[in-house]
């Protein structure tokens, strides 16, 4: 597959599966009361640490494969589990995050790393997506791909969670709730797809 398809198909995974709308709708719940330039600098750290946790997955993901045993079929049925129970969690109103993870992250002076990036935004099933991507479409140059996909991803999440607060409360609690429905129909069907790449690889 060429790198640019490459490119397309991570960013197509990975755009409903880190569903930076639903993050956005966290993100001001957890900063409210933050004075504004620290929300700013939370939205960019956020997105840093994302981009960090999935390059570092992009370069060393399948090595860790390869240390644990670990084939490339196991990974894609469990990370399509993953993903398609998240995305199943979407559709039906589920909290992404616990009660405990909450209060917690309420109380940090700084959320931009935990909850926020991980396990929120960049959480195993971008994780799996990265690492199953890498896998299949072996060598360097498909590697940058995956790369650039999630440079653009993170710029996507430090640019909404920085400006897109006000939308949170255009659209309110019934049009985010819509939105995050058809994000996570989307997840359920990436985590569908995965699962079924995987049955067959296995066989």
């Amino acid at each position: 597959m060429e790198p640019v398809h490459v490119a397309v198909s991570a960013l197509a995974a990975l755009l409903p599966i880190m569903n930076p709308i639903g993050a956005l709708a966290t993100f001001a719940g957890l900063t409210d009361g933050v004075e504004r330039a620290a929300m700013k600098r939370q939205a960019v750290m956020t997105g840093v640490y994302v981009l960090a946790i999935l390059t570092v997955f992009a370069l060393l993901g399948t090595l860790v494969l390869e240390g644990l045993g670990i084939g490339l079929p196991a990974l894609q049925i469990a990370g399509g589990l993953v993903v398609a129970h998240s995305g199943f969690g979407m559709i039906v109103a589920r909290q992404t995050l616990t009660e405990d993870e909450k209060t917690h992250g309420a109380a940090k002076p700084d959320v931009s790393f935990s909850p926020m990036a991980l396990p929120l935004i960049a959480g195993p099933g971008a994780i799996g997506v990265v690492i199953a991507l890498t896998a299949r479409h072996p060598g360097i140059t498909n590697r940058l791909s995956v790369i650039v996909a999630s440079v653009v991803m993170a710029a996507l999440v430090a640019a909404l969670l920085r400006f897109g607060t006000p939308l949170v409360d255009k659209l309110g609690p019934t049009g985010l709730g819509a939105l995050s429905r058809v994000i996570g129909f989307l997840t359920l069907a990436i985590g569908v797809e995965l699962i079924t790449h995987g049955v067959l690889a296995a066989k």
